[in-house]
């Protein structure tokens, strides 16, 4: 079994369209198994607010993961890659590592777990190469989640007012400037107003939690004229 965690959240399953995992004989490089992880982020307080005491399970048989059945007659060194989420390019991130496997030894119940670390930041205003009268008033929206999908909000188990989303637009002449976005009604969305010269621009959205290193973020072009 093995699962995929996003870093200070939950499990990266269905939801968000999973986590990519591939494991491999370490010295041949051959594919043994190859799959999506399938199922729930899984029990919000067994995972975010429960104490952790060795050997008590974390997950469930709804919780996501991906079964690898390996056909193999001595034990073999394997990797085993996770990238994820695998529907998010911007986003993804490859975790990885190494363990033996015996036949006839399962590895269930939690089984591997892999970490992901960032967030998922989707640009969904301006529009790329969107076209904008100088001195327009111009909103900035993204869209931050955690890497399993979950809601960043103001005051939630993932509380927006520790992160700091902001944006940073930048003209082809070099010219740069960061403005932070501010949490709307609508879960994990930000936004920001702005006004711009004439010119060609790279918009840069980011999120960044302090106390535990998580980042993500989103460019998109625009043109101010």
């Amino acid at each position: 079994m093995i699962r995929v965690q996003s870093k200070d959240a939950k499990f990266i399953g269905s939801s968000i369209g999973g986590a990519q995992i591939v494991v491999r004989d370490a010295t041949t490089g051959e594919i043994l198994a190859e799959g999506l992880t399938r199922g729930s982020t899984g029990d919000t307080d067994k995972i975010m607010k429960e104490p952790r005491t060795r050997g008590k399970q974390l997950t469930d048989d709804k919780t996501a993961g991906f079964l690898a059945r390996l056909t193999i007659e001595k034990p073999v060194f394997v990797t085993v890659d996770a990238i994820a989420p695998v529907n998010k390019k911007q986003a993804s991130v490859r975790s990885s590592t190494q363990l033996w496997v015996i036949p006839g030894k399962n590895i269930t119940g939690d089984g591997v777990i892999l970490e992901i670390p960032g967030f998922v930041v989707d640009i969904l205003s301006p529009q790329t190469h969107e076209r904008i009268g100088a001195e327009e008033e111009i909103k900035i929206t993204a869209n931050v989640v955690m890497m399993c999908g979950c809601p960043v909000t103001p005051g939630g188990i993932w509380n927006s007012d520790n992160y700091d989303v902001s944006a940073t637009i930048t003209k082809d002449s070099g010219e740069s400037n960061t403005i932070k976005l501010k949490a709307d009604e609508k879960a994990s969305t930000f936004s920001a107003k702005t006004s711009l010269t004439a010119g060609n621009y790279e918009v840069v959205v980011y999120s960044f939690d302090p106390a535990t290193g998580n980042t993500g973020l989103d460019k998109t072009n625009i043109i101010v004229q």
